[in-house]
């Protein structure tokens, strides 16, 4: 008779080899679905464009970190993993794409193996013009209608974009001036979509902090922002004039700024009227205390960061100086203001 020890010898065998079955399995599935999970999109909700070039001669793992840290995958090893098992390693082509959070990984890997390398083309959006002015711009360089581009902005959902809170008060002052480029085929949305997206880069996580510390929302920084645009022409003299607008306004005094009524008039007139300043607005800032409703205009990043870091200064007014270079005089005195103001309108 044989051992109870060589029978349990004989048993264990089996045992163990279903065992190891088991954990194959299970290991098979959590990896399946550690790939299914990784492959879905990164926000289902966001579909923004976001441009991605692809440099010539970029390796499949060069691509995967580019769209990790583009927040377009959320798996660069599975991204590259994936890409050697399809047989799609190197095959990736060199191109500007529009890309979006809300595609599966499996959908941007077709696009960009699939896609031959668009034709782009450039545009450029200056600094201070207002979302009417940057359409006409546009439209001009024959990129889109501008009626068309006025329209999607006034229409088009873009509430996915954190510092539009809602998309309440449309788009003006956040279609940021810069140099772009696109498809040569893109459409409103797609041009409005890269504007709003660079702004999202600049304004960062510091800037909602100190936003929030001074007691200002997003727009009301970008509002502050556009002024200091419209009334600088000196980069040192952003802060101060940030200055004046954030004393003006702790004092409750009206701010008395001539960009708003050009705004409100819808022309750049090189000198108001008294008439001018009597137009019932509420961007008429000779009339109504506190901040316009919004954004006068596209400021630029600079004009942002004096918004949100004034200068510690006692002035409570600016004049253009009688050397027309463009400066100014400030001063916290009404009288010397008025000396300055009467020295500026004898030079001009």
């Amino acid at each position: 008779m044989r051992s109870d020890k060589h029978t349990k010898r004989r048993l264990s065998l089996p045992a163990a080899l279903a065992s190891f079955l088991v954990l194959a399995v299970f290991a098979a599935g959590g990896l399946w679905f550690f790939a299914e999970m990784g492959m879905r999109p990164v926000n289902a909700e966001d579909a923004a464009s976001i441009s991605v070039t692809i440099p010539q001669g970029a390796s499949t793992r060069a691509i995967a970190e580019l769209l990790e840290e583009t927040g377009l995958i959320r798996n660069k090893t599975l991204f590259r993993i994936k890409s050697r098992i399809d047989g799609r390693d190197g095959n990736y082509k060199a191109g500007v794409y529009l890309l979006a959070r809300d595609m599966s990984m499996r959908q941007i890997m077709e696009t960009i193996e699939t896609s031959a390398k668009a034709e782009t083309e450039r545009f450029t959006v200056p600094e201070g013009l207002t979302a009417e002015q940057t359409a006409e711009t546009l439209e001009k360089a024959g990129f889109v209608v501008a009626a068309d581009f006025l329209a999607e902005a006034e229409t088009g959902d873009f509430s996915s974009y954190r510092f539009l809170d809602g998309n309440a008060g449309g788009l003006e002052g956040y279609l940021y001036p810069e140099t772009y480029e696109v498809y040569a085929n893109a459409t409103a949305r797609d041009l409005i979509d890269r504007m709003l997206s660079h702004f999202d880069k600049l304004f960062t996580e510091e800037c909602y902090s100190k936003a929030e510390a001074m007691g200002l929302s997003v727009r009301e920084v970008v509002t502050i922002a556009s002024l200091i645009e419209r009334e600088t022409r000196v980069p040192e003299e952003r802060a101060l004039v940030a200055s004046v607008i954030k004393n003006r306004l702790d004092k409750g005094m009206p701010l008395q700024i001539d960009a708003t009524i050009q705004y409100a008039l819808g022309e750049n007139k090189a000198r108001l009227s008294y008439a001018d300043l009597e137009i019932d607005s509420p961007y008429n800032t000779y009339k109504n205390a506190g901040l316009p409703p919004g954004p006068i205009c596209s400021p630029r990043a600079e004009c942002i960061e004096a918004a949100l870091n004034p200068a510690d200064t006692d002035y409570l007014y600016y004049v253009l100086r009688p050397e027309l270079d463009g400066r100014h005089n400030f001063t916290k005195s009404y009288e010397e203001f008025l000396k300055f103001k009467d020295a500026y309108l004898k030079a001009i």
